[in-house]
């Protein structure tokens, strides 16, 4: 019999002693690629999770040749330092990595309530675990995001933490109309099964965005998003992230996404990817107000200029343009 397409494209490293298919109320998923020592800074925040609530940890490896983040976890998991898996997404890419994690929970843990996600770059407050799933159960809500607070490499660079690239999308906790990133996240499992396998589109594998389109997806199907400001995650930022061309390469791609993810949920709607270019080509007619009154608020030419780029690189989206940050890790 050939394997199945998912049996292919992922295998199991190693795993907890014991462990129980029905052992887990919560599941993290944790997508590593060549960081084995910021992978183990944050599975130790796992470890120090103040919680009554059983969890279990999906390491999902997506450098299949080097391996270094298994290499470096699958100790913490022998020994039942955590409980949990590590395994190999063979496929590479931000999508596959976080599709190949997601089916594996719902493979292996029958009975998980909340799916957490938390990146190789981040650090979880004590409180993470415990205060997700509170908001989610309060609120009724079925995705739950969380703010990605950013650590730069240096002092000097703290200025940075108010730019739209870094600065968290929210700054209250309450019911929301959109999130936009996995970097700090909830699904509820009846979300996953609703939405279905592969649940993030392995055409934003290499671009990012995958995640922002999933969650547009999600909420255009009516699941209840929120915002859980008392449930960061401290996501580390080398110096290389806040050079300008990097900025610049971000907010470009950010315009990009932001296309892409209208004509997907315009499609089938009349004229929908006319109308999606008009309103890029409006924006990028308003940016320059909208940067001068932001240079204005902030002194910033960076902030200032964000908006001018956001708007270019959704109007470069119709020409085919496409910034893959993700496919040189390197640069990224």
């Amino acid at each position: 019999m050939n394997p199945s397409p998912f049996q292919a494209s992922v295998s199991i490293a190693g795993r907890s002693p014991a462990l129980e298919g029905d052992c887990a109320e919560v599941v993290v998923t944790v997508p590593t690629f060549r960081r084995p020592q910021q992978l183990l800074a944050t599975l130790d925040s796992l470890a120090a999770q103040q919680t009554t609530r059983r969890f279990a940890v999906i390491v999902m490896e997506n450098d299949a040749e080097a391996r270094e983040g298994a290499a470096a976890a699958l100790p913490l998991f022998e020994a039942a330092r955590l409980p949990g898996l590590v395994i190999i997404a063979h496929e590479r890419g931000n999508c596959c990595a976080y599709n190949a994690g997601w089916e594996t929970a719902l493979r292996h843990f029958s009975r998980f309530r909340h799916l957490l996600v938390i990146d190789d770059d981040e650090i979880a407050d004590p409180q993470w675990l415990k205060r997700m799933c509170r908001t989610a159960e309060t609120l009724e809500a079925d995705i739950v995001g969380g703010p990605q607070v950013p650590v730069f490499a240096r002092p000097e660079h703290n200025r940075w933490a108010t730019h739209p690239v870094f600065a968290p999308a929210y700054t209250e906790s309450g019911r929301v109309k959109a999130l936009y990133s996995s970097g700090n996240l909830l699904i509820g499992r009846h979300v996953l099964m609703a939405m279905g396998a592969p649940f993030l589109d392995l055409r934003f594998n290499f671009m990012g965005g995958g995640d922002s389109d999933f969650l547009s997806r999600a909420a255009q199907r009516g699941f209840k998003l929120a915002w859980c400001a008392e449930a960061p995650v401290y996501e580390a930022v080398p110096a290389r992230r806040v050079e300008p061309d990097w900025i610049r390469a971000r907010a470009l791609r950010n315009g990009v996404i932001s296309t892409l993810v209208e004509k997907k949920k315009r499609a089938g709607t009349p004229l929908a990817n006319t109308k999606v270019f008009l309103k890029s080509l409006a924006l990028l007619a308003a940016s320059p107000l909208r940067g001068a009154l932001r240079l204005a608020r902030t002194g910033s030419l960076s902030i200032g200029l964000y908006p001018v780029y956001v708007a270019l690189g959704r109007v470069m989206a119709d020409f085919g343009y496409a910034n893959e940050q993700y496919r040189q890790p390197e640069k990224n």
